[in-house]
């Protein structure tokens, strides 16, 4: 299984960013996949959850409104879309299934 995030940068607060993960190495089209977050000196927090045809899908309150999931099973990739950034959302993204785990892609909220 591999997982590659890309996307995150530097953003202003109130700004956009999409990141994207890159799946292969199992039936990407069979599984729900995750984003997962950790900010610094914190822990492992739940951020997205979509099921295997993208028909629902799930957020973390704080994300709930400003956050969008999708995925593109013919492309084997997943997304998520961050709308109105706040200093909060300063962390590290990973995408996940199960025990698998992406090297993570750093988001970087600052004025």
């Amino acid at each position: 299984v591999y997982l590659v995030e890309s996307g995150g940068g530097l953003v202003q607060p109130g700004g956009s960013l999409r990141l994207s993960c890159a799946a292969s190495g199992f039936t990407f089209d069979s599984h729900a996949m995750s984003w997962v977050r950790q900010a610094p000196g914190k822990g492992l927090e739940w951020v997205s959850s979509i099921t295997w045809n993208g028909g629902k899908s799930y957020y973390a309150e704080s994300m709930e409104g400003r956050f969008t999931i999708s995925r593109d099973n013919a492309k084997n990739t997943l997304f998520l879309q961050m709308n109105g950034l706040k200093f909060e959302d300063t962390a590290v993204y990973y995408c996940n299934i199960g025990a698998y785990w992406g090297q993570g892609i750093q988001v970087t909220v600052s004025s």
